[in-house]
């Protein structure tokens, strides 16, 4: 009686019958990332909850097996080769860049689809890449956003800043790359030294070239001591975007003086985007907290997966790496497309202003919470808040 039930339970539910799909990923869930590695083990949480309860993929439940990298970004590889040989079925990126660029390395030369969650630098995309698709919004695309502003208002000269690490450098060059290319006039690169506190000599040469758009890539205190500088020496271009300027620090740092700068980040958690709603809603909802960019990050690998997934039909990886080439889909951090080396190209960080001391979402629109006040303002057309 006992078998009968059992197999009338499997006919039911097809789903029973077969062993579970398992996604493997590695994850930094001790050590000095371990607070980043929880919050991407969350969503990954929350979206195998939400592909389960609608029946799983290709009648399979979707079982995660999640690998602890102590924080060491080294043994990512090393870690990722022995998921491989333990045959899970399907891999996801691990945290940041460095970890990202090693996964995918083995990837490659396994050929075995990755879905890189959360590296944006142009390491963890190489070209040639095959079986490596990216979810992030890549580094190289943080100037395209605020060009778009700057083409809006007709701009054309800018002046670009990149504070002097690998990161803000990257940014830069790649930024100017793509200034090139549309048609705007951005100069030779300025790089500044990260104990820089005045930015005199580089507004002196903005003042000379007639500079229209200021563009900079840094941190917070770089914004804040751009700013001291224009107030001191009475300039203002008509278009400051800082990609610090976003942090509250830098709002702390300069007080009034910081309305109507625009900084840049990757994922503002307000965005209005319908993909992005569901998401904070539903991880609200399980986890009483509100989603990080890491979170975004995790749960829209999750999303492009498993769509990949159905599409395909399949998980034999050649048929799965020609769906997720080809698929575009709404995830929280923007539009999932990709270019034949799997570097995304739909997902752009989101540009903010500070309004009134309060940071709003100005681009793009399908994502603002406030438009944009513009140009930015002179100082002496300025007056005090109360």
């Amino acid at each position: 009686m006992r078998t009968l039930l059992l197999c009338a339970l499997l006919l039911a539910c097809p789903a029973l019958a077969q062993q579970p799909m398992v996604a493997g990923a590695v994850l930094p869930l001790s050590g000095n990332l371990a607070d980043l590695g929880a919050e991407l083990r969350k969503a990954l949480l929350l979206w195998q909850e939400q592909v389960n309860e609608a029946g799983g993929l290709l009648g399979r439940r979707v079982e995660l097996r999640l690998v602890d990298d102590q924080s060491e970004s080294v043994a990512a590889g090393r870690l990722y080769e022995r998921l491989i040989a333990d045959k899970v079925d399907l891999l996801i990126g691990p945290l940041g860049s460095a970890a990202s660029a090693s996964a995918a390395s083995v990837a490659e030369r396994q050929r075995r689809v990755l879905i890189n969650a959360t590296g944006s630098s142009r390491s963890t995309q190489r070209p040639g890449y095959r079986y490596v698709f990216q979810i992030a919004a890549p580094t190289a695309s943080y100037g395209a956003s605020a060009f778009d502003l700057a083409r809006s208002m007709d701009l054309k000269r800018v002046m670009l800043l990149a504070r002097d690490d690998p990161v803000a450098r990257e940014m830069g060059s790649r930024a100017r790359e793509l200034a090139l290319k549309t048609g705007l006039a951005p100069g030779e690169l300025e790089v500044y030294s990260p104990d820089n506190d005045d930015f005199s000599a580089q507004v002196k040469k903005a003042v000379a070239a007639k500079v229209e758009a200021w563009i900079a890539f840094g941190l917070p205190q770089d914004a804040a001591e751009m700013v001291k500088t224009f107030k001191k020496l009475n300039f203002a271009p008509r278009l400051f975007v800082a990609q610090g300027a976003f942090d509250p620090d830098f709002v702390k740092r300069v007080g009034q003086d910081a309305e109507y700068a625009i900084g840049i980040l990757p994922y503002d958690r307000r965005s209005q985007r319908p993909a992005n709603r569901r998401f904070t809603e539903a991880y609200a909802r399980k986890w009483s907290a509100e989603p990080s960019q890491v979170a975004a990050e995790g749960y829209g690998a999750g999303m492009v997966l498993e769509e990949g997934v159905r599409r395909a039909g399949t998980l034999e990886p050649e048929k799965l790496r020609e769906a997720l080439s080809a698929l575009e889909l709404d995830i929280p951090l923007g539009r999932y497309k990709v270019d034949a080396d799997g570097v995304q190209q739909g997902a752009a960080p989101v540009l903010t202003q500070i309004q009134r001391g309060r940071r709003q979402i100005i681009w793009p629109e399908a994502a603002a919470t406030a438009k944009p006040v513009l140009p930015y303002r002179a100082w002496e057309e300025r007056t005090l808040m109360k």
